[in-house]
This record gives C-alpha cells, sequence and structure tokens, in this order.
C-alpha cells in the first residue's frame, strides 16, 4: 500500500507541471491512479484551481490500512 500512496503522490506532482501527465509515466500513473480518485473527485467538489480529493483519497487509504492491520493483529492475537 505505500508504493499505492506514492504512485497518488507522484501522480498529483506531476499535475503541477504542464504536459506532464501526457507523459508515458503520467499515463501509466493515471491509469493506475484514476480508478481510486475518481469517486472522491465525484463526492467532494474543486475550490477554484485546487482539488482536494486526493488529499481525502490517501487519508482515505491510510485508514484503510490501518484497519486492515489491526483486524489482522486481532486474527493472529487470537492464535
Amino acid at each position: 500500500m505505500e508504493i499505492y500512496y506514492f504512485m497518488i503522490i507522484g501522480y498529483l506532482i506531476l499535475s503541477w507541471f504542464p504536459n506532464a501527465r501526457d507523459s508515458f509515466v503520467g499515463g501509466l500513473l493515471g491509469k493506475l491512479v484514476e480508478p481510486y480518485l475518481s469517486p472522491f473527485r465525484k463526492i467532494i467538489p474543486s475550490i477554484g484551481f485546487i482539488d482536494l480529493s486526493p488529499i481525502v483519497a490517501l487519508i482515505a487509504l491510510r485508514f484503510v490500512v490501518m484497519g486492515i492491520i489491526a483486524v489482522l493483529d486481532f486474527i493472529v492475537g487470537m492464535f
């Protein structure tokens, strides 16, 4: 999950540079990251030029990972 987290951050950094998302790396990251980000973009509106949905998506990803780790710790603790 750390790799996906950094992929999202990399995709966001590419958005700061003109035509960077049109490059090979930008296209590859877009194909991998956009399916996760698109539901958040539908829910959270942009404020001017600032898109807050990736920030919320990263926080949600952290909570999911923490939840999975907590469940696995609980299951392992039972044995």
